[in-house]
């Protein structure tokens, strides 16, 4: 995922963002820069301050708000993978405001991990303010130059642990990157008119479904919508890392009967490559053994011109779909 256009090398100093909430609380006035979390739209921010506590260990807050046009959980409850997009946030922002990766460098992910306690996630009367600790021991650097990373998290609510999770990252210089990348990546063709139903993937709208249909079960072809105002947030020059693990999530959802829901609890995902625009990439899932009747695991396998780009194992407890 690339840090877009802008030149500064390290970050100012960042207003801390207030905890309280409610009436006659404080107002919260400030996120964190947009072009530190890779972001282009301050409503896609979700961090709104830092604080180091030791050589290695930072303090952030943060807040998901009560609705959002993307990440949309069912029955009154935040989306998981707001998990997913809030780490990955705390990552590239310690990266550059913190560990000295200058803007304008690149990261290729690495893993993701991350495990849920769902009852935390309820929706409140005000927007969910969040403590998120990060534990940045396990740095590896060339000189004093960053070149790979991984961070222990855990985000808390009110003092209860939401999730726990793990990210590392490769940090590319943009001349390491275009190396990497070699001729001019192709452009993401125009979505295909799609026979599949959003519900099938848990999903409310049309656009917002990142996959179709294939002639093998448990198998799709990547079909992201070029012009979504939040999976293609960046002008990225590949397949964002959240856009393959919405597949992962739909995947899991489309093994599914009909009437039975998915509510996401753990995902870990490792990633082997980037995944191109201009060919096709092939979700495979497959069910893992011993699964019990209110809760499945499952394998995803991303592949494009024969090689693995990502695997996933997808985790969660499945009930009955209210009409």
């Amino acid at each position: 995922m690339t840090s877009g256009d802008a030149a500064q090398d390290a970050a100012g100093p960042v207003e801390e963002g207030h905890t309280a909430s409610g009436p006659g609380a404080p107002p919260r006035t400030t996120t964190v820069p947009s072009e530190y979390v890779h972001r282009s739209s301050m409503a896609e921010v979700f961090l709104t301050s830092s604080r180091r506590t030791s050589e290695t260990r930072f303090t952030l807050t943060g807040q998901w708000p009560r609705a959002h046009a993307f990440f949309n959980g069912p029955d009154g409850r935040h989306d998981p993978l707001l998990t997913a997009e809030t780490m990955k946030q705390v990552a590239l922002y310690l990266a550059h405001a913190e560990l000295g990766v200058p803007l304008g460098h690149h990261f290729m992910p690495c893993d993701l991990s991350f495990t849920i306690a769902p009852d935390e996630l309820a929706i409140g009367a005000v927007p969910s303010d969040l403590t998120i600790e990060a534990d940045g021991a396990d740095l590896m650097r060339k000189g004093s130059r960053l070149v790979e990373f991984g961070l222990d998290l855990t985000i808390r609510r009110s003092g209860r642990v939401l999730a726990t999770g793990t990210v590392r990252f490769v940090c590319l210089s943009p001349g390491a990157y275009h190396r990497l990348r070699g001729a001019t990546p192709q452009p993401l063709p125009a979505r295909r008119p799609s026979e599949v139903t959003p519900s099938a993937f848990g999903r409310g709208l049309p656009r917002d479904v990142v996959l179709a249909a294939s002639d093998h079960p448990g198998r799709w072809r990547l079909d992201p919508d070029p012009d979504h105002p939040v999976l293609f947030d960046i002008g990225d020059d590949h397949i964002p890392s959240m856009v393959l693990l919405e597949a992962a999530r739909q995947a899991t959802c489309g093994l599914l009967a009909a009437d039975r829901t998915l509510t996401l609890t753990g995902m870990s995902t490792e990633f082997h490559s980037y995944a191109e625009f201009g060919r096709p990439c092939w979700i495979e899932a497959a069910p893992l053994l011993a699964q019990d009747s209110d809760s499945m695991s499952v394998l995803i396998t991303g592949s494009q011109d024969g090689r693995r780009v990502f695997g996933a194992q997808v985790s969660g407890t499945v009930t009955r779909r209210e009409d």
